[in-house]
C-alpha cells in the first residue's frame, strides 16, 4: 500500500475513479441506479432532454455526430467509425451523452448558483494543484480584460471530446463548436 499523497483536507487530485466511486455512493445510499436519479435530480427537473446515461450500451440516440479513429494496420491507415463503443469503463465519469443546448444549460444553471446550495458551490469553484481544477471544475484565470472563467471537458478514449465554458454567474457561456 502506498503512502497518501497528501494529508486529507490539504489537497485534490484528479481521477475518474472518483467519478465511479462516487457512482456507486449515489446508488448505494439511494437504492436506486445512478440514470435513475441523474433524470430524477437533474436531467428531468432542468428539462436536458438529449442528455442520457448510456450505461453499458453501445447504441447512440440519433441523431447524433459520429466519432472516428484513425490507425495504422500493415503499413496502411485505417480510418473506423468508432460511434458505437460501450463506454461503462467510465462509468459516472464519461458514460453521458449530451447535446450542446443541454450543456449550455447544464452549465448556466449549476453557475448560476441554481443547482447547487451555495457553499457547495463554491467548494466546486475552490481550485487545488497546478490544473486550477476544483471540485468538477477547472478555474482558469484569463487575465485582467477576461476574469476567470470555469469549464470542464470531456473525452472517451477514442472519436469524442466535449468542452464548455462559463462566466462565473453563468450567463455567459462557450459551448463547443
Amino acid at each position: 500500500m502506498r503512502p497518501a499523497r497528501f494529508e486529507p483536507g490539504t489537497g485534490q487530485k484528479y481521477s475518474n475513479t472518483n467519478y465511479t466511486l462516487a457512482l456507486l455512493l449515489i446508488e448505494k445510499i439511494t437504492g436506486r441506479t445512478y440514470a435513475k436519479e441523474m433524470r430524477r435530480r437533474i436531467l428531468g427537473p432542468l428539462g436536458l432532454r438529449g442528455t442520457v446515461v448510456r450505461g453499458n450500451r453501445a447504441e447512440l440516440p440519433g441523431p447524433h455526430a459520429h466519432g472516428y479513429y484513425r490507425y495504422e494496420d500493415a503499413g496502411q491507415w485505417r480510418t473506423v467509425d468508432i460511434a458505437r463503443q460501450n463506454q461503462s469503463l467510465l462509468a459516472g465519469a464519461g458514460d453521458m451523452i449530451s447535446t450542446t443546448q443541454d450543456l449550455h444549460t447544464f452549465i448556466s444553471v449549476l453557475m448560476g448558483g441554481k443547482l447547487l446550495p451555495a457553499p457547495l458551490l463554491a467548494e466546486m469553484r475552490k481550485p487545488y494543484g497546478e490544473l486550477g481544477y476544483g471540485f468538477g471544475l477547472f478555474v482558469q484565470d484569463l487575465g485582467p480584460d477576461c476574469g476567470t472563467v470555469y469549464q470542464h471537458n470531456g473525452s472517451p478514449p477514442h472519436g469524442y471530446g466535449a468542452l464548455m465554458y462559463s462566466s462565473p454567474d453563468g450567463k455567459k457561456t462557450r459551448p463547443p463548436r
